[in-house]
């Protein structure tokens, strides 16, 4: 029997994670020897894209956390790690893994305190997360353009720069551009 099939039947057609039933495909669960699940499109994509992430998706932990599927539990796992909100510390509070199954979780480094990582505040030290807004406090010269990005221009829906800690990019008159944390404030 394929992966696959042995996946479909395994959940039930549906989503291990979410319960959703449209858009289903095998998910090989990283950094983990032979762990696959069965996930929808939606499910993938913020697996695999930690900007993409929409915590009220992930609500769906709560109960999807208590499979008796390894792979389930360890993405259950590091989706917990990777969502900030308050009520993922909660379902981590109940969680219950064994030993080995969480070394295989910690794998690809989530639930780390780490001390090398990246953190972007702006101008008064204010944590700055992806699709925050923000506004520009200095007229900025945009490099490699004629373009003046104005005092007090907002700056909606940001992206992080994840190996500098010191660069977001945003979108200003239409134009995508790069700024430096310490000449904006968040909204």
């Amino acid at each position: 029997m394929s992966l696959e099939r042995e996946l479909q039947k395994r959940s039930g057609n549906q989503c291990e994670l979410s319960g959703a039933t449209e858009k289903l495909a095998v998910y090989i669960v990283p950094d983990a020897k032979d762990l696959a699940l069965y996930a929808s499109e939606t499910c993938i994509e913020q697996m695999n894209d930690a900007d993409k992430i929409d915590a009220n998706h992930w609500r769906c932990l709560n109960d999807s956390m208590w499979s008796e599927h390894d792979a389930v539990k360890v993405m259950a796992w590091r989706m917990l790690h990777r969502i900030d909100a308050e009520w993922t510390q909660d379902l981590l509070n109940m969680f219950y893994i064994e030993d080995d199954l969480l070394e295989v979780a910690k794998a690809s480094g989530d639930g780390e305190d780490d001390e090398n990582k990246i953190t972007h505040r702006d101008v008064n030290g204010v944590v700055l997360e992806h699709g925050d807004s923000v506004v520009l406090i200095k007229d900025l010269k945009v490099k490699g353009s004629s373009m003046v990005a104005k005092q007090g221009t907002a700056v909606r829906n940001i992206r992080l720069d994840h190996e500098n800690a010191e660069y977001i990019e945003g979108k200003v008159d239409g134009q995508q551009i790069v700024i430096i944390t310490q000449y904006v404030k968040k909204i």
